[in-house]
């Protein structure tokens, strides 16, 4: 059987059961195969003189750029003989730091035809984040825009430097790929277990973690995600997300095309609720999946007024709130259905599509995941970590896979009800997410310990309506130095010059940090702390915010958006 046949036997199958999840969940098998390439196996033969629109580019002034499959299959492969014309060659490695062109689908579909790793980032990223990055990863090849050249040293390093929107001295200019060979011949497969996708994610270390996915792990794993977004042939999807990231190359590009839809992608500079909701109004976008804060401020508009064309929508990355599914649902009919994954995996809970009795939770195990919840003992249990069963995965569905183990550990906590529905409850190892971003509060303390007057910082989540968390600093002073809202701003402004936005302090509160008898800080206790204040909107006497100074920072947080 051909390797075409095998994924697109599992990929019709899903689609064919979407609306009956028990039977999809007990007959669904992943597809097994020893060399594998998404690119070259499935994306070419289904593009093959493929006309429908595979990708809709549309931008803040309305204007439009569409690609059909065949034309994206073609331009990605003059773009894989020039990045081997260059010397790119397969294990090789590729960092990408590219906002919505259309350069990144076919730079990274090139990249998997030649056997390359893909090395996303976001634009966000401060210029410590990326030198600490560029000095982790061995790069071959930088493909990024003319903002972002700058950022970048390339005069003596021995790697290949692609500009893709204008020309730039000493970088190449990726429309030359345009005069290569529309066709392209492989010198050596890819197996289903090399290497294919690197993210840089938060950790409960002190610097951001390596995730790797091979070509199948990534690819056939999220045939799940495919399932759950209720997509097939024929869709319009559109995805609120920013490059550099695992949600954008599932959401914007791999579970789509999947499915055969068309990936629709609005070009804002700042996230604008009311633009994307007229966007919503104004194509045939059928399907929506964006974070739940990016729902929070739909809400906020008059969704009534908005004649969408939705028959899906979708929220990932934090939890759904019951007013939020209200919302939608009495505007526009629709139950927005939760799914729940991690950089590490594809999509393995969520509301299946059309199902009745999962709103309200993170929903069920995805075909193809078995999940228990475990206790501390390593039992299962109705309430405890989400586990993934990994006994018979074949090659690494999951990242950073111990396979002597019998299952992968999310550090999620959850719990089951009666109807086999899961309900998530919260980290284990101090990890939170603001806006959908996986924050490690090490980082950030490690980053605040080079603050000359702080002796001593924690950092916590605390509750905000709009980001569900933001990052709090807890600060204990040297002696002698007095709190202040101006000491705050400097501590603020600070981790600010270091950090990703998305990362940086928006509350500081001066105070003596509470430890056992050991000399360990109770950070469990600080958090819940923390959240009964908020509730209770009670603040302490030397707590700022950002708010409360009027800080003017021109990086605000609708940049921040996953």
């Amino acid at each position: 059987m051909s390797f075409r046949n095998e994924f697109e036997q599992a990929r019709d199958f899903l689609i064919l059961h979407r609306s009956d999840y028990k039977h999809a969940y007990s007959q669904f098998r992943w597809p097994r195969f020893d060399d594998f390439n998404w690119a070259l196996d499935y994306f070419d033969p289904m593009a093959e003189g493929n006309t429908k629109i595979g990708l809709w580019l549309v931008d803040e002034l309305g204007h439009e750029k569409k690609f059909s499959f065949s034309e994206i299959s073609k331009r990605s492969n003059q773009a894989a003989n020039f990045m081997r014309a260059r010397g790119l060659q397969k294990g090789d490695s590729v960092f990408l730091l590219i906002e919505d062109d259309v350069a990144l689908w076919e730079i990274m579909l090139a990249a998997m035809k030649l056997g390359a790793v893909i090395v996303p980032n976001n634009p966000l990223l401060s210029q410590q984040e990326l030198k600490d990055r560029l000095n982790r990863e061995q790069i071959k090849m930088i493909a990024t825009t003319k903002a972002h050249t700058e950022k970048f040293d390339v005069t003596s390093s021995g790697v290949i430097p692609v500009v893709v929107d204008a020309e730039v001295e000493g970088w190449i200019f990726y429309p030359e790929a345009y005069k290569e060979s529309a066709e392209f011949e492989a010198t050596e497969r890819t197996k289903a277990t090399d290497p294919l996708f690197r993210y840089f994610t938060s950790s409960s270390g002190v610097k951001p973690k390596l995730v790797e996915h091979s070509h199948a792990g990534f690819t056939v794993g999220h045939l799940s995600t495919m399932y759950w977004m209720g997509l097939h042939p024929g869709d319009v999807h559109l995805g609120i997300n920013s490059a550099g990231w695992a949600m954008h190359d599932w959401n914007s590009f791999v579970a789509p095309w999947n499915a055969e839809a068309t990936v629709f992608v609005f070009k804002e500079k700042r996230f604008n609720a009311s633009l994307i909701l007229d966007v919503l109004d104004e194509y045939p976008i059928t399907t929506f999946c964006a974070p739940p804060t990016v729902w929070r401020l739909l809400c906020q508009e008059d969704l009534r007024s908005y004649d969408v064309h939705l028959r899906e929508a979708l929220s990932t990355g934090e939890p759904l709130t019951a007013d939020l599914i209200s919302k939608v649902h009495h505007a526009w009919g629709l139950f927005i259905r939760d799914g729940y994954g991690q950089t590490e995996s594809a999509t393995l809970i969520g509301v299946p599509p059309e199902e009745k009795d999962s709103f309200g939770t993170s929903g069920k195990a995805m075909p193809g995941f078995k999940i228990a919840l475990l206790d501390a003992q390593g039992e299962e249990t109705d309430s405890g970590e989400i586990c993934v069963d990994i006994s018979e995965s074949p090659w690494g569905l999951m990242s950073g896979l111990d396979t002597s183990n019998k299952y992968f550990h999310t550090g999620d906590t959850a719990y089951l009800d009666s109807m086999g529905n899961f309900t998530y409850c919260d980290r284990i190892d101090g990890l939170f997410k603001s806006s959908d971003y996986r924050i490690s509060p090490f980082e950030i303390e490690f980053v605040l310990k080079e603050f000359p007057s702080i002796r001593e910082a924690v950092v916590i989540p605390s509750p905000d309506p709009i980001r569900e968390n933001v990052p709090k600093a807890l600060v204990m002073l040297s002696k002698g130095v007095e709190p202040s809202k101006e000491l705050a701003l400097d501590i603020m402004n600070f981790a600010r010059m270091r950090l990703s936005p998305f990362k940086r302090i928006r509350r500081v509160e001066f105070m003596e940090i509470p430890k056992n008898t050991s000399g360990e800080v109770l950070r469990s206790d600080l958090v819940n702390l923390e959240r009964e204040k908020r509730k209770r909107g009670e603040k302490a006497p030397y707590e700022f915010w950002e708010e409360d100074a009027k800080i003017v920072i021109p990086d605000t947080w609708a940049q921040e958006l996953p």
